[in-house]
């Protein structure tokens, strides 16, 4: 199915809990376009992917598996997203491992790396793409508790995955993290997480410094409003109608929209390409 043609705007919802179920999403995101052709841009690869059961990690899963790669997606507690992510990853005819638990705990981020390796041998590409936002009108309305929480999924979780898999990445991998536009544009109802955002931009930089002697390439991808399930577990009903409306396009952007840019930068075509970020977000002017 493809919305992106459709009227903008959302039917009225939410969601209890983050970082959201797919499966209680109405309309469901499209994750891949029908008019998507593979052509082994990342064949016999092997990619790790945070956050890869819904939104735009699911849509990462399989492109990369379109594309030849095996996958191993990371979720925090979507059991049901993540076998779904799983069955579309095994239609291509890739195989993916899945990998319980939560980026911001040292440990298991360690334990999902060696899993993997035990797995596949090597991790040719990374994709930092887990994340959590907790919006607030005012900013003396954040908890201090949510504001440690969320910088330790969205950008110390990025450091614990990038250190556990360095030494499994060989010359010419990949890795790949997500930030967002609000780390260009600030955002006055997400001024923590917009700052992560902030910190992941600077972080894709200094690392593509650090790494470009050992041949891994760092790049990033800033997305706009995407309709993930993220959007209707953060902001209430009428948020959610309206997001996506005030960008150039007029309307949210969908995961298929944006996967693409992740395939690019994981492949060759993007051998030329260090410290980058790219930006799909509907037509937002930022710097950067």
């Amino acid at each position: 199915m493809n919305h992106t043609k459709e009227t903008p705007g959302f039917p009225p919802q939410t969601q209890e809990t983050q970082p959201g179920r797919s499966t209680e999403m109405n309309p469901q995101p499209d994750y891949m376009r029908d008019s998507y052709q593979g052509s082994n841009k990342l064949r016999a690869k092997h990619a790790l992917i945070s956050g890869g059961d819904s939104g735009i990690g699911r849509a990462v899963a399989i492109h990369f598996a379109r594309e030849g790669a095996n996958v191993g997606i990371i979720y925090l507690n979507e059991d049901q997203d993540a076998r779904d992510t799983k069955s579309l990853v095994e239609k291509e005819g890739r195989e993916c491992l899945l990998l319980r638990g939560d980026v911001s705990e040292v440990s298991f981020c360690e334990r999902a790396v060696k899993e993997f390796i035990d797995a596949f041998g090597r991790i040719d590409i990374l994709v930092n793409n887990a994340a959590q936002q907790f919006p607030t009108e005012e900013v003396e309305e954040i908890d201090l508790d949510r504001l440690h929480q969320t910088f330790e999924v969205n950008i110390f979780g990025q450091f614990y995955l990038t250190l556990a898999s360095l030494k499994n990445m060989p010359e010419g991998s990949r890795i790949i993290n997500t930030t967002s536009v609000t780390a260009y544009r600030g955002s006055g109802h997400l001024v923590d997480y917009a700052s992560t955002k902030g910190a992941i931009v600077s972080f894709t930089r200094s690392l593509a410094q650090n790494l470009a002697d050992k041949k891994i390439l760092v790049n990033g991808v800033a997305p706009g409003p995407i309709w993930t399930p993220l959007i209707p577990a953060t902001f209430d009903e009428d948020k959610v109608e309206s997001f996506g409306k005030n960008v150039l396009l007029k309307r949210a952007g969908q995961p298929a929209e944006v996967a693409p840019a992740y395939v690019f930068l994981a492949s060759e075509d993007s051998s030329y390409m260090t410290g980058q970020i790219l930006h799909v977000n509907g037509g937002e002017i930022v710097g950067g």
